[in-house]
């Protein structure tokens, strides 16, 4: 049973090494319980494929059935990273151009760069950011 500070998907075990647990998820949207799904084609699933550090004393085969798990915290901080603060980037910029550049198709073009920017040292960080977001199996 999950917690409530925790973010819970079921997995299936794909490869195990000593230092990750390849992991399988089927992530859902709440249309893909729907019993119209398939007249309506609106539902969306999609398997995802994550690494997850191995614990050296669990005992874990390949095709098990898992729990994969993160805290909620990390959730939040993904939206924020993703989302939140690209938003706040992109309104930053077009209200600031805006007072200065007349053209408007102008302006939407250097806020969608100053965005696209923001997104480019997320890519260069990516490294410290995975060691950040830790899955872990239970």
């Amino acid at each position: 049973m999950a917690k409530k500070n925790e973010i819970t998907h079921s997995g299936k075990i794909l490869e195990i090494t000593p230092d990750f647990t390849t992991v399988q998820i089927l992530v859902s949207s709440a249309c893909a319980s729907c019993h119209a799904k398939a007249m309506c084609g609106m539902s969306e699933e999609e398997e995802k494929v994550i690494m997850v550090p191995t614990d050296p004393y669990a005992d874990h085969n390949v095709g098990d059935e898992v729990q994969v798990m993160t805290k909620m915290s990390m959730g939040l901080k993904a939206v924020w990273i993703s989302y939140v603060i690209p938003l706040a980037v992109l309104m930053i910029l077009i209200l600031s151009l805006s007072s200065f550049i007349e053209n408007e198709l102008l302006t939407g073009l250097f806020s969608v760069a100053g965005v696209a920017v923001y997104y480019f040292g997320v890519w260069l960080f990516r490294e410290k950011l995975s060691d950040e977001f830790v899955f872990y199996i239970k």
